[in-house]
């Protein structure tokens, strides 16, 4: 006897898949992100224009944009911090946000302090050095985002079950940004900054059947013009910073 009960689950999760991916002639413009099964790896840069310590860690992120593993291995993140703006020189990129989450870090590290550049992979505080490639099986994560509305519906399919309580960050970001810095540490350099993070947003996923859905919307990015645009997604559980699935890609290409 054929196995129809199988055959019927596949073709009802491949109905899923294509809903959540058929465009419309309102969405023409979406862009589409999905991680493989395989867990991609999420890696962060806190830094500052008013840290002179933070060009060479920038640059070393920036130079990540040739490799082959970007947005399939691996996806970066740039937070400009705010704790080195009294000092001289305003990061117009910095956001409170953005320390706060060094500093939830830095908590969960049991550190008394924070400092510029902190690199961070996957939660844990990192050395820069090779990405290396995706992990093991973490589960599939699909991101549609509207650029026209900022809008995004999130599907994540877990490798295996257990979590129930999830949420999802998603970061625009920006590349290809110079900053003619003109007081602190950085005076009289131009800096250029990539994988900047312009805009945040995070919201809670519902659990149902074997996928967790959720919808966000990022509000338009104000400040430095940005002529690349990336968004980086992913998924922890509730209230925690260490990523269970990442996925990013280019806006508009």
């Amino acid at each position: 006897m054929p196995r129809v009960r199988s055959l019927t689950g596949v073709t009802s999760r491949l109905v899923v898949l294509l809903a959540f991916l058929a465009p419309s002639v309102a969405a023409a413009a979406d862009t589409i992100l999905q991680s493989g099964p395989a867990r991609v790896v999420l890696v962060e840069l806190f830094t500052s224009e008013g840290c002179s310590s933070c060009p060479p860690a920038e640059r070393w992120l920036a130079a990540r944009r040739g490799d082959r593993g970007l947005w399939r291995d691996f996806v970066p993140v740039a937070w400009h911090v705010t704790y080195w703006d009294n000092l001289g020189w305003p990061d117009r990129l910095a956001q409170r946000a953005f320390t706060d989450r060094q500093y939830a870090y830095a908590a969960a590290w049991h550190k008394e302090s924070v400092y510029t550049p902190c690199f961070v992979r996957d939660g844990r505080e990192w050395q820069a050095g090779p990405v290396g490639t995706a992990g093991p099986p973490a589960g599939i994560l699909r991101v549609r985002y509207d650029p026209a509305t900022g809008a995004a519906n999130v599907e994540f399919e877990p490798a295996s079950p257990g979590a129930t309580e999830l949420e999802v960050t998603a970061v625009l970001l920006g590349g290809g940004m110079e900053v003619a810095v003109r007081a602190g540490e950085n005076a009289g350099r131009s800096l250029e900054h990539e994988f900047a993070a312009l805009v945040t947003a995070r919201a809670p996923l519902v659990h149902a059947a074997t996928v967790f859905r959720g919808t966000l919307t990022l509000a338009p990015p104000s400040g430095e013009p940005a002529p690349r645009r990336a968004l980086a997604v992913w998924v922890a559980r509730r209230g925690g910073l260490a990523p269970l699935q990442a996925a990013g890609g280019w806006i508009g290409r």
